[in-house]
């Protein structure tokens, strides 16, 4: 394993490493660390626990995270991304397309190998794997929870139309029933035939996408578990036991799930046949369960038991102010794969105690918003989470900063947006200011005070009611408590999102989404007509119908611009500034995806996408004895957000020439 001193060697590479590094190599440690590795001589495994099982293996179906990373690390995609988030070549060598980007031509790598979970090759990687899982992933006969990816954005041709039809056939069992089990009318579907979907192989090493439209984006959508090959007659002949058990799946990836024995142990380890093994560093990652998990891995990564330790908010004080642990915990890298925002409900469907008539005066009244907006201490909340340095989190704009590059240039510093993106929504002087012109506004249209502000939080996410205790102090401590009433109250331990969100059961909430691939487009989603976010297209306010028409017809027309990415991103820029600047929304932050920990492994290094599964794996890492203090880390982490976007304003210009 590596010593301290090499892996921050690596992690605080000067500019020859970090240079390599954007030519598209793994990285600067996967250069030093490599030859490191390999002279100890030693197998490196990784020891970690897990404490939620999977329920399935099948990579094409599932939609849990737990279990795409699973698929993330057996199967390679057609993509893959260095550690700076640069795309690189993976099962596709190279790949072109045509001027309006509805035809996407990829030339498959030769050689690769199909194996068992004893590394046994069973087959060649061929183009005609890709067509096996796109008509299994649109069969609704599947039901694959990612099967909406070959209909978001990108317009897979025909493939949405597939999927209807085999739904159809499955709720009239063969078109032999013209009504459900509620008596409706079952719609009859036309007959879509499977190989009519727009993914064909022109030969064994040439994969053809058709589109239904131009989609700029199209690569980014290529790393999700849906679009991984699967190769055809296996699938046929395991039939519905395809992912049930390792045994039941075939491997092309840097790993082999050797074994599998649930709710006891599963292991990766190395493939033997793989294409790039040279850039996996660790030989074996050995997962043991344990329910309890959260409450032993401090004191078992203490004793060199495993690697990997989630540090809780109730040990994190004694971790740093022991000398023997102070410098083996860190924050995880900040996650700007998902952004975190407080909704207003436009269609309020809460009980009657909470007043719906009069929350729908107030939420239609934009210095009320602005009020609550302004009033609303973000980094204070975010304490709660993130005690040490609470503002690294904090979130402007809907889509985080360092998202996506276009033309060169951060899509939050585009013009609409960089003043928003420079500043901050507390102001307590402005907050004060807009309540005052709201309590007139409002009073005139007959609304009553205080108003009822209903905000639920999930009782099983960690932290969440002590966050709204404190936004429930700081908005009524600044608006007064005469003019506001936030309500906190916690929502079911289940199905939270359909009993709270979904059904528009609450007033202010705070919500979260995950972008889906790499444009501006997949930020706008939760808002758009039919959301069930904020329902503010069903809004009967002309002020607010009016801002939504607007916005739509923005985002429209950015959606329409696939040939110029300055042009596109100054559209989306402008749509995403109508919501900010009217307090439909309020930005609040990214999140560090597993707080604070201590780990040998420096994720830094591993590929990088805020989308997709590529921080689902373990390719380009390395094992080091020991972890990285608070300080080491967030210098590495500095260093690389740097060199981070310089490598993607540079590959933003070389696809432009």
């Amino acid at each position: 394993m590596l010593k301290r001193k090499q892996l921050l060697a690596g992690v605080l590479a000067g500019a020859m490493g970090l240079s390599l590094a954007g030519c598209g190599n793994a990285g600067s440690t996967a250069a030093s660390g490599g030859g490191a590795t390999a002279a100890t001589g030693e197998e490196s495994v990784y020891n970690i626990l897990y404490s939620s099982e999977v329920t399935t293996l099948n990579y094409l179906t599932t939609s849990n995270t737990n279990e795409y990373a699973v698929g993330a690390n057996v199967v390679d995609c057609l993509v893959e991304y260095d550690s700076y988030g640069k795309m690189i070549p993976s099962l596709a060598e190279s790949w072109s397309h045509n001027d309006d980007m509805t035809e996407w031509t990829f030339n498959i790598r030769k050689g690769v190998k199909w194996v068992d979970k004893d590394g046994k090759e069973v087959a060649d990687v061929t183009a005609n794997d890709w067509v096996s899982a796109a008509q299994y992933v649109n069969d609704a006969n599947n039901a694959s929870g990612s099967q909406y990816m070959y209909d978001t954005g990108s317009v897979v041709h025909n493939a949405q139309a597939y999927y209807d039809y085999t739904a159809y056939l499955m709720e009239s069992e063969n078109g032999t029933k013209t009504t459900n089990a509620d008596g409706e009318e079952i719609a009859v579907v036309e007959p879509v035939e499977a190989d009519s979907i727009g993914v064909k192989a022109a030969d064994d090493y040439t994969l053809v996408y058709t589109l239904d439209q131009p989609c700029p984006f199209f690569l980014s959508v290529l790393s999700y578990t849906s679009y991984m090959p699967v190769y055809g007659p296996f699938l046929q002949e395991v039939g519905s036991q395809f992912g049930l058990d390792n045994e039941n799946l075939l491997y092309n990836g840097a790993y082999i799930l050797s074994e599998f024995e649930p709710q006891d142990t599963h292991v990766m380890v190395k493939n033997p046949t793989y294409w790039d093994a040279d850039n996996v560093f660790i030989d074996k990652i050995q997962k043991k369960y344990n329910p309890e998990a959260s409450s032993v891995e401090a004191t078992m990564y203490k004793s060199g038991e495993v690697d990997l330790a989630h540090v809780s908010a109730d040990l994190l004080d004694s971790w740093l102010a022991d000398d023997s642990t102070k410098n083996l915990v860190h924050a995880s890298r900040p996650d700007n794969a998902f952004s975190y925002f407080y909704c207003f409900n436009f269609d309020p469907q809460f009980d009657a105690e909470y007043e719906p008539e009069n929350w729908k005066l107030a939420v239609n009244n934009e210095n009320f918003r602005q009020a609550v907006m302004h009033a609303l201490d973000r980094a204070k909340a975010k304490t709660v989470d993130e005690p040490y340095n609470p503002q690294s989190l904090l979130s402007n704009t809907v889509t985080p900063a360092n998202f996506a590059v276009g033309d060169g240039l951060d899509y939050t510093q585009y013009p609409a947006l960089a003043a928003i993106t420079a500043g901050d929504s507390y102001d307590a002087a402005a907050a004060t200011t807009y309540r005052d012109k709201a309590k007139e506004e409002l009073a005139a249209a007959g609304a009553t005070f205080p108003i009822k502000v209903l905000m639920p939080y999930n009782p099983t996410t960690g932290n969440w009611d002590k966050e709204c205790q404190v936004v429930e102090q700081q908005l009524e401590g600044a608006l007064g408590s005469d003019f506001i009433d936030i309500i906190v109250q916690a929502g079911p331990e289940t199905g939270f999102l359909s009993a709270v969100r979904r059904s528009g059961n609450y007033a202010f909430l705070k919500c979260n989404w995950g972008a889906d691939y790499a444009d501006p487009l997949t930020w706008s989603e939760p808002f758009a007509a039919g959301n069930n976010y904020n329902f503010w297209d069903t809004s009967e306010d002309a002020a607010t119908a009016a801002l939504f028409t607007q916005w739509s017809d923005t985002v429209d027309k950015a959606a329409a611009i696939y040939d110029d990415d300055a042009a596109r991103y100054t559209a989306f820029a402008e749509a995403e500034a109508l919501l900010v600047e009217h307090a439909i929304v309020v930005p609040y932050s990214i999140s560090t995806s597993e707080g604070y920990i201590a780990s040998n492994i420096n994720p830094l290094e591993g590929e990088y996408a805020p989308y997709g599964v590529a921080l689902q794996r373990y390719k380009y890492q390395h094992l080091y004895d020991t972890s990285m203090s608070i300080d080491e880390f967030q210098a590495a982490y500095e260093e690389w957000s740097a060199e981070r976007a310089k490598v993607l304003a540079d590959a933003t210009t070389e696809s432009a020439t």
